[in-house]
């Protein structure tokens, strides 16, 4: 078995849910929803019809670092309506579904933060985030 096309779609729907002007943003984008932790979006690549995305909640540890509670990493294909996570990571675990550029997924991690962030949007979405572009420093920054 390889990549699932069908969650694929999935995954793409459920983040157009949150993010329906994706297309649009430029740099970075936020949604803050009362009780619930701030979400952030930061573009890292984009094409034509493509953008690669990180997606994550994030705490500032006491020392003044930004953690990720968690960040994932997507890249998203507009005109085939199909979104991916590539990494995955929080505060104690990083996994890449890519492990080696050009080659083929590891198929167990590809799965399983594919489920997560399916899973995961699917919350957003119900807590009522909505993603709009927003002047911020980036997280790296």
């Amino acid at each position: 078995m390889g990549v699932d096309l069908q969650r694929a779609n999935r995954i793409y729907r459920k983040l157009m849910r949150i993010a329906p002007g994706l297309a649009d943003i430029k740099n970075c984008a936020k949604s803050e929803v009362d009780g619930h932790m701030a979400l952030m979006c930061e573009i890292l690549e984009t094409g034509r019809d493509f953008r690669r995305i990180a997606l994550g909640h994030y705490w500032t540890h006491p020392h003044g670092h930004m953690i990720p509670d968690p960040e994932i990493e997507l890249a998203v294909f507009l005109d085939w309506e199909f979104a991916e996570a590539m990494t995955y990571q929080d505060a104690f675990k990083y996994e890449e579904a890519y492990p080696v550029m050009g080659e083929p997924p590891d198929l167990k991690v590809h799965g399983d933060i594919n489920s997560v962030l399916e899973t995961w949007l699917g919350t957003l979405a119900e807590q009522g985030h909505l993603l709009t572009p927003s002047i911020v420093e980036s997280k790296g920054s």
